[in-house]
């Protein structure tokens, strides 16, 4: 029996991809071998790739003018390679810092020299809201964002503005493809495939082709955007098997009715929680309610010590992953795109139960 999983990521993944990815484990489609066996420069294995990148730009509704990429270095190793191509030596990178992840983005390019300029910043309340304006430097390369906190649990619910010219650039780790957005708007995304899409160890990146125009010469190759697009992905050896588990996912996602349909369901989800939250005396939410995620739901109890009564209890009862972030503390349940329904209501039954015994 599968215990219900809150893990932040690497996460869920749709019950239905593990057992399709099991049936062809040993031998993929009469192959005679396992993807994670299979040359990368096979025809099997690039009809496995294309078919992923062609998938990911259909279900975001774009055209011949962005590009796909599955990269490795996780969103970590995107930090550094957005300010190294991307903001020239009389230009300057602006971030809006959110938390963790945001606040790692800037830090990156500072460490390589980069002008930076933090447009705007929640950290006068602990980062547990959305800055609402921001006010962009003088000559900026770019702004940046993170669609959504995976520690602090904000989440943002509007595509900002920008002034022509400045192109828009977004860490989606933790809430891509959970619901319909306009991504015409950003020049490039990118995340880690770990938490929404597919397993550890590929990254996904998605570019707007006129945005390599604006790339800074003399790159390093494998930190070289338009290297890796001309070769699709496969400068060096891909990881393979991960990027054919998040094919799988992205058909998962179609067949289920895509973004509106993951956007219904993930409402629902969070709803549940929330509706908990805002009705209890017992537990209590950490976020303004308009910036909440619906991704990740952080929240605390009395004290620290029923806190972790309630990870341990938790545990006991099949539900892993709800320890706070080490740095935040508290509890946190990650719903993200894959995780069940059935999943939430058993963790909000259980909130109920060890609240009324706990008071």
């Amino acid at each position: 029996m599968r215990i219900h999983n809150f893990n932040a990521g690497p996460a869920v993944l749709p019950e239905e991809v593990l057992l399709e990815v099991q049936k062809n484990l040993f031998d993929y489609k009469g192959a005679g071998l396992s993807v994670m066996e299979m040359s990368h420069r096979s025809a099997e294995y690039e009809k496995i790739i294309t078919d992923a990148r062609s998938a990911l730009l259909r279900i975001m509704g774009l055209g011949d003018d962005y590009v796909a990429l599955f990269l490795q270095g996780g969103a970590s190793t995107q930090f550094l390679m957005i300010p190294l191509n991307f903001c020239p030596d009389d230009k300057v990178a602006n971030y809006i810092d959110t938390g963790t992840w945001a606040t790692k983005a800037w830090k990156e390019a500072k460490k390589i020299g980069k002008k930076y300029h933090i447009a705007a910043t929640s950290e006068d309340k602990a980062f547990t809201y959305i800055p609402k304006t921001w006010q962009l430097s003088e000559n900026p390369a770019y702004l940046h964002i993170t669609t959504n906190n995976t520690i602090r649990g904000t989440e943002w619910k509007i595509n900002p503005d920008v002034p022509a010219g400045v192109p828009l650039i977004a860490d989606m780790s933790s809430n891509f493809l959970s619901r319909p957005l306009d991504f015409n708007k950003y020049d490039l995304i990118y995340g880690g495939a770990q938490k929404n899409i597919g397993p550890a160890g590929a990254t996904f990146v998605v570019i707007k082709k006129s945005l390599m125009e604006r790339q800074n010469p003399g790159m390093p190759s494998m930190l070289d955007y338009k290297i890796q697009i001309e070769n699709d992905s496969m400068f060096n050896t891909p990881p393979a098997f991960a990027i054919y588990v998040i094919g799988e996912v992205l058909k998962w996602i179609e067949e289920k009715g895509g973004l509106e349909a993951r956007e219904e369901y993930n409402r629902q989800k969070a709803r549940i929680i929330y509706d908990i939250l805002d009705s209890s005396d017992f537990y209590r939410g950490t976020v303004v309610p308009e910036d909440r995620s619906w991704m990740n739901v952080p929240f605390r109890l009395p004290s620290e010590e029923l806190e972790k009564k309630f990870i341990s209890e938790t545990k006991a009862k099949g539900m892993i992953g709800l320890k706070g972030h080490r740095s935040v503390g508290g509890c946190r349940a990650s719903i993200y795109n894959s995780l069940p329904l059935r999943s939430v209501e058993a963790l909000t039954q259980f909130m109920h139960e060890f609240a009324k015994a706990n008071k």
